[in-house]
């Protein structure tokens, strides 16, 4: 009787072990690629058509930070896909707080920051993996080309924040700006994320490098649009971005280290959701 109890037991306890082993196997090598959506009912459909025809194992989390020109409409509309994530914020909040909403979603062992406006090509993919897929990294920047074709103000705003990335912190990376950063999930649930726009880049690496991770640099290929084509960032964005590199080179660890890698909340407020039918 003792021996059966123990098996009864038991049992459940192992039903447990086999779902998350399968649930771990599942998420094993495959990469949550968050997407910030902001206004982009011309470009949403095909960005996630690229995304899709990315031949790399992912899931697809997309956040609509308020939008107000038929993007959500259009998101709504899309019909149910497997390891498709739709979120809503009830008010736009800004990028970085898209992919604070995305990254309580996120299950793949993999998170990579993909722009909704078909400046970065999903084709790239594949390369940006390969170094955390061998073990060479934990973190990944994706290089656009080094040419001026972006605007000469873009341009040199991202050579600034690089420079200084450097100086602060000795990262020794070539583009600080770059929308294509890839993480091990692991990594980023350690760090505390306090954006609310385009400030994410600038804080995100300033605290991996604090935390002494090195980031690993592949090039990619980058087809620039301008402001009256939908580009979204502002003079403010390059001095907030600067007050932030300078900021966390001197704020103590603590502060925005967390000790565990447990899921957050949605840190915004989110009106609608949709998410993958298991």
């Amino acid at each position: 009787m003792t021996s059966l109890n123990t098996v009864l037991q038991a049992t459940p306890a192992a039903a447990n072990d086999r779902r998350t082993d399968q649930n771990d196997a599942r998420w094993k090598g495959c990469v949550s690629v968050i997407v910030p959506v902001y206004n982009e009912a011309a470009h949403v459909d095909d960005i996630l058509q690229a995304i899709h025809a990315s031949p790399v194992k992912k899931e697809i989390i997309v956040v609509d930070d308020g939008s107000t020109d038929g993007t959500r409409e259009k998101l709504q509309a899309l019909n149910p896909v497997g390891d498709v994530t739709i979120v809503f914020h009830e008010k736009n909040c800004g990028k970085g707080a898209a992919i604070r909403t995305a990254l309580a979603y996120a299950r793949g062992e993999y998170v990579l920051i993909q722009d909704s406006d078909l400046e970065y090509d999903p084709q790239d993919y594949a390369a940006l993996l390969r170094p955390l897929e061998e073990g060479k990294a934990n973190v990944v920047y994706g290089v656009r080309p080094d040419r001026p074709e972006r605007g000469l103000r873009f341009f040199l705003g991202a050579k600034l924040l690089t420079h200084l990335t450097n100086f602060l912190y000795g990262a020794g990376i070539h583009d600080e700006a770059t929308c294509y950063k890839v993480f091990r999930r692991s990594l980023i649930a350690q760090i505390d994320l306090r954006c609310h726009r385009f400030e994410f880049c600038p804080e995100v690496t300033a605290k991996l490098c604090r935390l002494g991770e090195k980031i690993a640099e592949v090039p990619i290929s980058y087809h620039p649009r301008s402001a009256v084509e939908g580009k979204k960032i502002r003079h403010s964005d390059g001095w907030l971005a600067i007050w932030t590199l300078l900021r966390y080179r001197f704020i103590p660890r603590r502060r925005w280290e967390r000790s565990g890698q447990q899921k957050s909340p949605a840190p915004f407020a989110v009106i609608f959701s949709r998410l993958p039918v298991e």
